[in-house]
């Protein structure tokens, strides 16, 4: 939470000398998609240029009931691009134990641990993604995530995950695919635009 100076009215990030001004504005919607229970896919496309970073947020069940080792993942797929252009690294945990992975020339960048299937009733998956300078030309894509699935039961997870894709093109399209079924009806995914450095 900001900090308003009362002395001069500055506002602050925190009580630490020489923090930038913290801007709430600094984070802008850009759209929102709903599942629809009939489609594996929400693409975000002619996403403007004039932001630093993309964030995505997201509460996400897919329609499957097939049990599936590691919960519901995302295919990131930038720009349509399926090549062998992504790579992916993955911290898991399931309150037991932890498990690490990492993928590299892959068609997609693969996000874990985000949504429960549609037999775990009212269990939903979370994530928050960080697209990194996606308008630059000059720089390969990275893209950070955090999810969790919650079924008090044996399938809960935490999953840390970085992703690349490498290509220095400006992101105008992200395409997510559910990992199982499609998405489901109470599923919501926002984009935002992050403004500064």
């Amino acid at each position: 939470m900001a900090v308003v100076s009362i002395k001069n009215k500055l506002r602050r990030g925190n009580l630490l000398v020489g923090n930038a001004a913290f801007n709430p504005s600094s984070f802008e919607s850009i759209a929102t998609a709903t599942g629809t229970g009939s489609s594996s896919t929400i693409t975000f496309s002619s996403i403007p240029s004039t932001y630093q970073h993309l964030q995505i947020r997201g509460i996400t069940r897919c329609t499957t009931t097939t049990p599936e080792p590691g919960n519901t993942y995302w295919d990131i797929t930038l720009n349509s691009d399926t090549g062998a252009n992504y790579a992916t690294h993955r911290l898991n945990g399931n309150g037991t134990s932890a498990t690490a992975l990492g993928l590299s020339s892959q068609n997609v960048a693969r996000i874990y641990s985000l949504g429960s299937r549609g037999s775990e009733t009212n269990r939903i998956g979370v994530c928050i993604l960080d697209i990194h300078d996606y308008a630059s030309t000059t720089k390969n894509k990275t893209i950070r995530a955090i999810g969790g699935i919650e079924t008090n039961g044996s399938n809960s997870e935490i999953s840390l995950t970085s992703g690349l894709w490498v290509n220095t093109s400006a992101v105008s399209t992200i395409t997510i695919t559910v990992g199982s079924g499609n998405f489901a009806t109470n599923t919501s995914i926002a984009l935002y635009g992050i403004k500064g450095a």
